[in-house]
């Protein structure tokens, strides 16, 4: 995923960060490199920490890109401290780059994942980024908390939990399947 992630981060940047005066060019790479590992570090400190619904939050609907999600504020609050701190910007300056950046990579990369004709990165592997392969408690937490909100109580008994879970990946679709209509794909 930190491949598609300095990706996204190196397309959004020539706007946000090459182009922006306030960035000395000596800068540029590091800046945008900075940003990358922001976001993916500050996502797994979500999960760690188990911040579980905001993450969910995240993969719900098209608000990925929305400055006012929780996720995305926590993460442009890291990243302006970061590059204040690194770089030595200004608060306008670190903050402007953030605000700009973040809610587009997130955006971008939550829309990639969703999107069944964006073949070679899904939701799953997103996920796993995220809780460094070690997600499924906390997935199943929210898989518990909220798949009753997406069908997921595959046997009607009003609650999700492992039995649902393990119906789900024996019937078509499997845990992809599972997963899809977790995070709305």
């Amino acid at each position: 995923m930190f491949e598609q992630l300095t990706q996204l981060v190196q397309q959004f940047g020539q706007e946000a960060v090459v182009k922006n005066d306030a960035i000395p060019n000596e800068h540029n790479e590091a800046v945008m490199n900075e940003a990358s590992s922001s976001i993916l570090d500050g996502l797994k400190n979500m999960a760690a920490q188990g911040d579980v619904s905001d993450l969910a939050g995240l993969f719900q609907g098209n608000n990925a890109a929305d400055a006012d999600n929780p996720v995305v504020q926590k993460l442009t609050e890291q990243l302006t401290g970061k590059l204040g701190e690194k770089f030595g910007l200004s608060s306008d300056a670190a903050s402007g780059v953030a605000s700009d950046l973040i809610p587009k990579v997130l955006g971008s990369l939550v829309g990639n994942a969703k999107d069944p004709n964006h073949k070679g990165f899904e939701v799953s592997d997103l996920v796993n980024a995220i809780s460094g392969g070690n997600g499924n408690s906390g997935l199943m937490d929210a898989v518990s908390k909220y798949g009753g909100q997406f069908g997921l109580d595959q046997n009607a008994d009003g609650k999700v939990d492992m039995s649902d879970a393990m119906e789900a990946v024996t019937k078509k679709g499997g845990l992809g399947g599972l997963l899809g209509k977790l995070f709305g794909r």
